[in-house]
């Protein structure tokens, strides 16, 4: 119903408009309409500072112009035209002249007779048509009969920088009249239709939400803006009278309706599906529009105006061939009002640009063929718009049914397989049991391998701690034990002493047996043992002093109540740390402490002396692997106070690690050791024990410079 209604609408519009133009087309011929252009005389070249009685005089410059109008498409300069007034009769009341063209920059009238200047019309730019009485309105200019009387001369100056046609006529006012009446009324007709289809797409717009709407309502707007423009009407009716933008206002509003109609060909043919090659040349055809319009806004009118015609011609022959393609191929049933009205369109610019190349005669239905063929497009164009609800409707219906025979037959489906599906449920409930439990096993076996990872990683550093202890006590006990020997037998010669003097017979001869003594104690050397003894003592007491602190860093480095927060000195445990690794540092190596003045943390004691112990090995380890045959190697540990929290630093000057190990260093497993020489886990422990602690660590690495480790703990971890 809607489809045929629109038909009929377009039938009786076209029906109308073809009546229109018949009459109008009618009393523009009529004999009383006299066309001085036909009957002038052409002066092309001249100074550019030629006066009125310079053209007079250069009357054998003149040649027969035999044309119906001026064309600015051909002529891109000033010209002179020189024509004698036609014959009209006394009984012609207000004989009038116009120029019937609202761009020209230029349309200065003379009236000579025998050479002189009787009288003269100083015009400048018009909107509508040519006034001299009024500038800038709708009516002609009516000649005194004083001067009709004297049969003069016609001299005119005309220039303008657009591609435009300037034909002259010579009436009765009256018929000028009722040529702008008519005009006026075409206007009308033409703004009407145009402000209808408007508002009645910007309705859709605001209903649907679709943005083909939006572009179509702006090419409306642009499309009507340079028809107006080109007859004058934007100017007169909008009051606008600036030149700078009177110059270029075809131009713009001719670009910007080119981006919108681009706009709205790529959202109304959705051609990123239907033609994804003809959207990329699209996209670039935009592109080139933006750029051109911004040409024409820095001046280059010209240029753009050459520009816009090109991208014009290019654009319907793609929007043409995309539409033909989304219809015929792709079976977007709306693409054929595209096609349609681009195709009325294109019909009536051709003849449009036909009638200024002078192939196509001049009259109302020329001039006016390509408002009119939009008024078509428009309609054709909103119908589509219209349509395309409807298609997209009947592609929803038309999916919804299929949609609900293929629920129906999902659902028979659904039913005979549902028994089937409980047996498969079944089995594989079952399936998915056995092998929860096998995942079960599985973890429980994990997590005892990981248990046992973790405690051979205990073992393995027990042990090292165990040989070092060893070492470091057995050399103070190995001090001690031989020194005891010595002491033994200095002990045994002063006992003897002791066991002769008491062995004394007074009733003998008692200086005698006291020269004996003496002579003992000179053979066995007595001040030297009495030194030697006193060596001994000493270095016995040396020996277990070392084994007292050996021990007493041991119990500090152990922390038997390690389940507790306790709050500890960091730099005792590290002390006591260095204490129990010192026999597995290098001889070269010399380490630099500088312990600041610590708060106590609250912590685990022995988790964090383990962490000193691995960091400190590894350090050690590094130190020895580096390879460098070095007089001193460094191992600094450095710790202070800062921002409510302690910083350790362990620096060495071992090998250093690359950007992707120091990545992995706390990866669980992760090791660069030989194999058998580390399970991968110290580190993993080290940095779960400081996140326990709510601290962090941080590493600083360069090879062959060595590595830096800095751990930050709270004081407080509550």
């Amino acid at each position: 119903m809607i489809k045929s209604t629109c038909k009929k609408l377009v039938f009786l519009i076209f029906f109308l408009c073809c009546t229109f133009f018949t009459k109008a087309s009618f009393r523009d011929s009529r004999d009383s309409l006299f066309n001085l252009t036909e009957h002038a005389s052409i002066l092309i070249n001249f100074p550019d500072k030629a006066t009125i009685n310079w053209v007079m005089k250069a009357q054998g410059e003149f040649k027969r112009l035999d044309a119906p109008f001026i064309n600015f498409g051909k002529i891109d300069k000033t010209v002179w035209l020189k024509a004698d007034f036609p014959n009209i009769k006394k009984s012609v009341a207000d004989p009038s002249i116009l120029i019937d063209q609202a761009r020209l920059e230029i349309a200065d009238i003379y009236f000579v007779k025998d050479n002189h200047v009787i009288h003269q019309i100083a015009g400048q730019k018009h909107s509508t048509v040519a006034s001299f009485d009024f500038p800038g309105n709708t009516r002609s200019y009516v000649i005194p009969r004083s001067v009709v009387d004297l049969d003069p001369e016609i001299y005119i100056k005309l220039y303008s920088d657009e591609v435009i046609i300037a034909p002259v006529y010579v009436a009765a006012k009256i018929e000028f009249d009722n040529i702008f009446a008519k005009r006026d009324i075409f206007f009308g007709i033409y703004t009407g239709i145009m402000i209808i289809m408007f508002a009645y797409n910007l309705f859709l717009y605001f209903s649907i939400k679709d943005s083909s709407y939006l572009n179509y309502i702006f090419c409306i707007i642009f499309t009507w803006a340079t028809q107006v423009t080109l007859q004058g009407y934007f100017t007169k009716y909008f009051l606008i009278d600036y030149a700078w933008f009177d110059n270029i206002a075809v131009i713009l509003f001719a670009n910007l309706g080119l981006i919108a109609s681009i706009l709205f060909t790529q959202s109304f043919l959705n051609t990123r599906v239907n033609a994804p090659k003809s959207h990329r040349i699209i996209n670039i055809l935009l592109t080139l529009s933006v750029i051109n319009t911004v040409i024409l806004l820095f001046g280059f009118k010209h240029t753009s105006f050459t520009g816009m015609q090109v991208l014009i011609l290019a654009g319907s022959i793609i929007g043409t061939y995309t539409a033909y393609q989304s219809f015929f191929h792709k079976k977007f049933k709306p693409a054929g009002y595209y096609l349609a009205s681009w195709s009325f369109l294109f019909f009536g610019m051709m003849i449009f640009i036909l009638k200024d190349y002078e192939v196509l005669p001049y009259n109302t239905y020329t001039n006016y063929s390509v408002q009119f063929t939009s008024v078509i497009e428009v309609m054709l164009l909103s119908f589509a718009l219209a349509d395309k609800i409807n298609f997209f409707k009947k592609e929803n219906e038309i999916a919804q049914k299929r949609a609900l025979l293929i629920s129906k037959e999902n659902e028979q489906l659904i039913l005979q397989q549902n028994i089937e599906l409980e047996k498969k449920v079944n089995e594989r409930t079952e399936a998915l049991q056995e092998t929860n439990a096998n995942l079960n096993h599985a973890l429980s076996n994990l997590k005892a391998a990981q248990s046992q990872l973790v405690d051979a990683e205990k073992m393995a550093a027990l042990g090292q701690l165990t040989a070092g202890i060893a070492h470091e006590i057995n050399n103070p006990i190995n001090f001690v034990t031989s020194n005891i020997k010595p002491l033994q037998l200095d002990i045994d010669d002063l006992k003897e002493i002791i066991n002769r003097y008491e062995q004394i017979d007074y009733s003998l001869d008692v200086v005698e047996q006291i020269k004996e003594i003496d002579a003992f104690k000179n053979q066995i050397d007595l001040a030297f043992i009495n030194n030697e003894i006193e060596s001994l003592l000493t270095g016995i007491s040396d020996g277990a002093k070392r084994t007292a602190e050996i021990i007493r860093s041991l119990r500090n480095f152990s922390r038997l109540d390690e389940d507790d927060l306790k709050p500890i000195d960091l730099n005792e445990g590290l002390q006591s740390t260095l204490v129990l690794v010192k026999n597995t540092m290098p001889d070269n190596l010399k380490v630099y402490r500088e312990f600041g003045n610590l708060p106590k943390i609250e912590c685990l004691p022995g988790k964090i002396n383990q962490v000193f112990m691995n960091l400190i090995s590894n350090a050690i380890q590094a130190i020895k692997s580096n390879g460098k045959d070095r007089k001193e190697e460094q191992l600094t540990i450095k710790t202070w106070y800062e921002d409510a929290g302690v910083k350790i630093s362990i620096k060495d000057t071992g090998t250093g690690m690359t950007d992707e190990v120091k990545h992995k260093i706390f990866e669980p497993f992760f090791t660069t050791k030989e194999v058998g020489e580390g399970t991968g886990l110290g580190l993993s422990i080290v940095f779960s024990i400081i996140e326990k602690h709510k601290g962090h660590i941080d590493v600083i690495s360069e090879v062959d410079k060595g590595t830096e480790f800095i751990i930050t703990l709270p004081v407080n971890t509550q």
